[in-house]
C-alpha cells in the first residue's frame, strides 16, 4: 500500500460515511430578547414615515441649479414700453399697456401702491412722496389723465400722440432709475498708470 492510499484510508475509514440518513434537528434554544426589538422596530418605522412625509412636503421646493437672475424694475419697465410699441394700432390697449408699465416701475422702484388705485387716489399718495421732483409729478398726472381718457372716454388719439406718450413714459423711467455707483478699485489692485483709459 502507498503512503496516499494510507492517507485516503485514514480519512474515508471505517464508519465514517457509512449511513445517508440526515440528523434530526435540535431543538430551539430559548433566548430572551425583551423589549428592545420591537422598540427599535417602532422607531425605524416612525422614521421611514417621517421622512417620506418630509419629502413628499419639500418636493417642489428644491432650489433650481441657474436661479433666474434679478432684473431691476427699470429694466423690466422698459421691456414693459417696448413691447406696448407693438399696439400702436389700438390705442385703448397701448394706453393699457403703457399706463399700467409706468403704475409698475413706479410702484417696485419707490413702493408706490399705483396699480390697486384710481389714477385720482395715486395722484393724492403721489403728492406727498419726496421721491420724484415736482415737475415729474405734474408730467406723470397729464400722463395719466390722457391715459385715462383714451381707456374710458373712448378718445382715439393720432398715432403721433400716442408716441409722445411711450415718450414721456420712458423719460419718468429713465430721470429716475437708479444711479450707476462705480466700485472702487481693489486694494491691491495696481496703480493705473497715467494716460491710461479706466
Amino acid at each position: 500500500m502507498t503512503k496516499s492510499n494510507a492517507t485516503v484510508q485514514i480519512i474515508a475509514g471505517p464508519g465514517a460515511g457509512a449511513t445517508n440518513e440526515l440528523r434530526p434537528l435540535k431543538p430551539l434554544a430559548d433566548i430572551p430578547i425583551g423589549p428592545w426589538p420591537w422598540i427599535a422596530g417602532i422607531i425605524a418605522v416612525a422614521a421611514m414615515v417621517l421622512l417620506w412625509w418630509w419629502l413628499r412636503r419639500n418636493a417642489g421646493r428644491s432650489l433650481p441649479a441657474n436661479p433666474e437672475p434679478i432684473i431691476p424694475p427699470h429694466v423690466r419697465a422698459r421691456q414693459r414700453l417696448e413691447q406696448a410699441l407693438g399696439l400702436l394700432s389700438d390705442p385703448r390697449l397701448f394706453c393699457i399697456a403703457v399706463s399700467d408699465a409706468t403704475r409698475l416701475y413706479l410702484e417696485e422702484r419707490f413702493d408706490l401702491h399705483a396699480p390697486e388705485r384710481t389714477t385720482e387716489e395715486f395722484l393724492y399718495e403721489l403728492q406727498r412722496t419726496h421721491h420724484l421732483t415736482a415737475g415729474q409729478k405734474e408730467t406723470l398726472a397729464q400722463f395719466l389723465e390722457r391715459c385715462d381718457l383714451v381707456k374710458f372716454a373712448r378718445f382715439e388719439p393720432a398715432e403721433i400722440e400716442l408716441r409722445g406718450l411711450h415718450r414721456i413714459a420712458e423719460r419718468l423711467v429713465d430721470e429716475t432709475e437708479p444711479a450707476v455707483v462705480e466700485q472702487s478699485p481693489s486694494p491691491n489692485a495696481p496703480p493705473k498708470k497715467e494716460g491710461s483709459k479706466p
